[in-house]
C-alpha cells in the first residue's frame, strides 16, 4: 500500500494564519482611522467654505500671496487660495483686494488689522510645520476661512487641482516632451490655479549653481500674470515659441512679467544657461488636455499596498479551512481509495 503523503494542515497553523489576517486587518484599520480622522479635522474646518477646494501646494517658494476679499461665500468673503502648503521659513503675505476684513489665526499667534484699503497687505512667516488655520473675524460664519499647512503634515486633503499633488503637484499630467530631462530642481508642476498673480524667482540655487528657476513648472489660470524676480547671477527668460523674452540682467530683484491669456503650455529658458538646465514651463489651464504632475499615476499609494497586504493575508486565512477540507476529501474519494 502506498503511503498517504497527503500534507496535513493542524488547527494550530489555521489559527496562526487567521491570526496573521487580523492583524494585517487591525494595521490597516489603524492607519486608514488616523487618516480619516486628520482629513475629517481639516474638512470640518472648511465646512460650507465655497471656494476651498483642497490644498494647493505653494512648496519651494520663500514667499507665496494669498488674496483677501476674493469673491466667494456670496460675496467678497473668500481668501485665494482657501488653503496653502508651504515649506517651513515661508512667508506669506495677505494682500487685500475687496471688503473690510482682517486675518486672524484660530490659535491667537497673529492678527492683522481690519481694513477696506485695497493693496493693504499683511505678512507671516510660518517657520514651524504644523496646520494655521486663521479667518476674517466679521465673516467667519460666513465661511471666510483660510488654512496654512506647514512641511510635510498630513492632512489627508488632496490638492485643489494637487503632491502628489494630488498633494502638491498638479494631478493631471503634461506630456513637456523632454523639456525637462536632466533639469535637476523640476519635481512636477506647482498648482498655482486661483491666484491673479504669480512669481517665479530667476536664478535659485539648481543644477550645479544658481541656474534655476523656482518653482520650475507651474500650472495658472488663463489671464494669470506670472512676474519673474531676479534673485542670484546674469540670466533672462526667453519663450521657446519666441513670444516674449526678458533683458539680460544680474540685477538683483529686477522683474520682468508676462500675462497668459490663451491655455497652453509655454516653455522658456535662460539663454546663457539652457545647456546647464536652466529651463521653465508655464501650463495654462488644461495645457491643451495634456497631463501634468511629477509623479506617475500608475504606481501603488502605501495605503494601496496595505490593502493589498490585508485583502490577501485574508483571503488566505478565511480559504485554510477549505482547504484541509477539500484535500481530505480528495484523500478519501473511492477513486484514491482504489489507487492505493
Amino acid at each position: 500500500m502506498t503511503p498517504d503523503t497527503t500534507p496535513t494542515v493542524t488547527r494550530r497553523s489555521v489559527l496562526k494564519t487567521t491570526a496573521a489576517a487580523g492583524a494585517a486587518a487591525a494595521t490597516g484599520a489603524a492607519f486608514s482611522g488616523a487618516a480619516v480622522a486628520q482629513d475629517a479635522d481639516l474638512q470640518s474646518w472648511f465646512e460650507g467654505v465655497s471656494n476651498y477646494d483642497g490644498v494647493v501646494d505653494e512648496t519651494g517658494q520663500s514667499e507665496v500671496t494669498v488674496e483677501v476679499g476674493v469673491e466667494a461665500n456670496d460675496g467678497p468673503y473668500g481668501f485665494g487660495p482657501a488653503a496653502i502648503r508651504v515649506d517651513p521659513g515661508t512667508t506669506v503675505t495677505w494682500e487685500w483686494v475687496e471688503g473690510s476684513h482682517n486675518v486672524a489665526a484660530e490659535d491667537g499667534s497673529f492678527e492683522s488689522e481690519l481694513t477696506a484699503e485695497s493693496g493693504f497687505t499683511f505678512t507671516q512667516t510660518f517657520d514651524e510645520e504644523g496646520v494655521t488655520r486663521y479667518a476674517c473675524t466679521p465673516h467667519k460664519t460666513m465661511g471666510m476661512k483660510g488654512a496654512v499647512v506647514v512641511g510635510d503634515v498630513d492632512v489627508g486633503a488632496s490638492s485643489s487641482s494637487g503632491s502628489s499633488e494630488s498633494s502638491g503637484s498638479s494631478s493631471q499630467q503634461v506630456d513637456f516632451d523632454g523639456w525637462f530631462e536632466g533639469v535637476s530642481n523640476f519635481d512636477g508642476v506647482v498648482d498655482e490655479t486661483g491666484q491673479s498673480e504669480v512669481t517665479v524667482e530667476v536664478g535659485t540655487d539648481a543644477n550645479g549653481g544658481p541656474y534655476g528657476f523656482s518653482p520650475a513648472a507651474i500650472r495658472v489660470d488663463p489671464g494669470t500674470t506670472v512676474t519673474f524676480e531676479w534673485v542670484n547671477g546674469t540670466h533672462n527668460v526667453v519663450a521657446e515659441d519666441g513670444s516674449y523674452e526678458s533683458e539680460l540682467t544680474n540685477e538683483s530683484g529686477f522683474t520682468f512679467t508676462h500675462t497668459y491669456d490663451s491655455e497652453g503650455v509655454s516653455k522658456y529658458y535662460c539663454n546663457p544657461h539652457r545647456t546647464m538646465g536652466m529651463k521653465g514651463a508655464v501650463v495654462v489651464g488644461s495645457g491643451g488636455g495634456a497631463s501634468s504632475s511629477g509623479g506617475g499615476g500608475g504606481g501603488l499609494s502605501t495605503s494601496d499596498v496595505g490593502v493589498l497586504a490585508f485583502a490577501g493575508a485574508l483571503v488566505g486565512g478565511l480559504l485554510s479551512p477549505f482547504a484541509l477540507r477539500a484535500t481530505k476529501s480528495s484523500s478519501s474519494s473511492p477513486s484514491n481509495r482504489a489507487n492505493r
